[in-house]
């Protein structure tokens, strides 16, 4: 892979109000991906994943705006760009899986047309070539007698088809980067697996690299080979990987692992009784002083309760987080 990332977020804020009641919903998020790869970004709802993603493609509307740091892809920055320009990356360059198919495919459009779509738009094709292509796209995500299935409306097909039309609308014209926002949500596990071996394997042969966004660790544990934590608008810890779920150094971190179920594992009642992070995530306006985890914390101190932590180099400097006690 190349040393320049194909995308490079740096120190984004994204401002939720206007005048005297805007607040920071995120707030000095830096990351990077490479080309290719596929890179975790996990955390509890409400911590500001979404709006990140929504914040790459250009797609923040109001009361969320665009409050400061930059977004490069491929060396272009985009953070700048105007709505013409972001309608010519999205799809193009960027596509996206949104977190609920039904919400996100258009009801009043059979789900042969929408894809087509992409290939009339971006790729500048008549409508029966665009057809025969969204034919061929349902075929490579497996959707069964897919020239039947290209006149059926969203609501005539399974969470399952509904998933696998999305990542086919969003593969269509072999983005450089995929956004893939909870893809697993409300499926059945076995359905989870298919979707998700289907998304890997289709970028892998188109090159494409995957933001993952999740709650789901297990789902990030297996397909990303980086991961940043977010809690509270903020990347708390970002490694590889293996050493997060190895060694995880933030307490948050701890405590999300830590609520996995484990197999096997028994208490004496015969049960397993996971553990739990105490108390949620706090309103955007509510962001307590110092670290913003203190309030939910076993391991803060004095300091956790008035300074707000800086950042600290792991890994050989390949890792970071944000934590005093790290």
């Amino acid at each position: 892979m190349s040393d320049v990332p194909l995308l490079a977020v740096d120190g984004l804020r994204i401002d939720i109000g206007s005048g005297a009641q805007r607040h920071a919903a995120v707030e000095g998020v830096s990351f990077s991906i490479a080309r290719g790869e596929t890179f975790g970004l996990v955390g509890e709802s409400g911590c500001g994943k979404s709006i990140t993603a929504l914040s790459i493609m250009g797609l923040l509307r109001q009361p969320l705006s665009l409050g400061g740091g930059t977004i490069v892809l491929d060396g272009q920055p985009i953070h700048k760009a105007s709505a013409a320009e972001m309608r010519s990356l999205r799809g193009r360059r960027i596509g996206m899986i949104f977190q609920e198919p039904m919400t996100a495919l258009n009801p009043l459009s059979p789900v042969g047309r929408q894809i087509a779509e992409m290939f009339v738009l971006h790729m500048g094709m008549g409508w029966k070539e665009a057809n025969d292509r969204a034919v061929e796209s349902l075929r490579q995500v497996r959707v069964p007698s897919p020239e039947r299935r290209i006149h059926d409306y969203p609501h005539q097909l399974s969470g399952g088809m509904r998933q696998r039309v999305m990542i086919a609308i969003a593969l269509a014209c072999s983005p450089d980067m995929l956004i893939a926002d909870e893809p697993t949500t409300a499926l059945d596990v076995t359905v989870q697996a298919e979707i998700v071996d289907l998304m890997r394997e289709l970028c892998a042969a188109k090159g494409t690299a995957i933001l993952m966004i999740s709650h789901d660790l297990g789902l990030v544990a297996q397909v990303c080979r980086r991961v940043a934590v977010m809690y509270a608008g903020r990347i708390v810890e970002q490694r590889a990987s293996a050493e997060v779920f190895k060694d995880p150094r933030h307490p948050y971190t701890r405590g999300l692992l830590a609520s996995l179920p484990r197999l096997g594992a028994r208490s004496k009642q015969g049960r397993q009784r996971l553990n739990e992070i105490s108390g949620v995530v706090p309103a955007v306006s509510a962001f307590p002083k110092g670290c913003r985890f203190n309030p939910r914390c076993t391991a803060r101190t004095d300091v956790c309760m008035v300074e707000d932590p800086a950042t600290t180099a792991l890994d050989g400097g390949v890792g970071l987080v944000r934590c005093h006690n790290a």
